[in-house]
């Protein structure tokens, strides 16, 4: 593990968290699309999310 100041380990938490959060929005959003074009384009980008969740996540380790 990186060794993380306490701010930095509360920041770091915080965006994952809301990397989190966005993906989720997005996935409902897409859900509730009537255009499969831009339905598609949300479910890209929560996928995007998660990836930056994840790469994040390393940081704990």
């Amino acid at each position: 593990m990186t060794n993380l100041n306490q701010m930095e380990l509360q920041n770091l938490r915080h965006l994952i968290g809301a990397h989190g959060t966005i993906a989720n929005k997005l996935d409902d959003m897409a859900q509730q699309c009537q255009d499969p074009n831009i339905s598609q384009m949300l479910k890209t980008d929560a996928n995007d999310a998660r990836q930056s969740k994840q790469k994040l996540m390393t940081f704990l380790q």
